[in-house]
């Protein structure tokens, strides 16, 4: 159903890009809540003006959980490197109860989540 994308080249495992994560990531989480895809920065608009996304190190994905819990997931792929703003971002969320972290697989987003994986 889901892409394998296990971690450090483990057996079985297949490299994914990170957008390809992301969209895995939210068909599987969108299973369990209500998902919704973050875009940060800002965008040119053909009229001139600019789009103004979700703030620098707003996670890239955002999940509403039965019970109304809230998780952000920021998904890296192998070589993707957590900025500061990302990392800033994660631990504020943490500290204001919800569920947050970095995935680097399906399997790590719902670990986050709280949800189990029967294989």
């Amino acid at each position: 159903m889901f892409l394998e994308s296990g971690k450090n080249g483990a057996k079985g495992a297949i490299e994914i890009s990170e957008s390809r994560l992301v969209y895995e990531c939210m068909q599987f989480l969108g299973l369990y809540g209500a998902v919704y895809r973050c875009n940060s920065g800002s965008v040119p608009l053909a009229n001139g003006k600019r789009f103004n996304g979700m703030p620098r190190g707003f996670a890239d994905i955002m999940v509403i959980l039965p019970g109304g819990r809230a998780a952000f997931i920021e998904c890296k792929d192998e070589k993707g490197i957590i900025s500061p703003e990302q990392e800033r971002f994660i631990e504020r969320m943490q500290k204001m109860g919800a569920l947050a972290g970095v995935a680097r697989s399906v399997e790590e987003a719902a670990q986050i989540c709280g949800i189990e994986i029967n294989t």
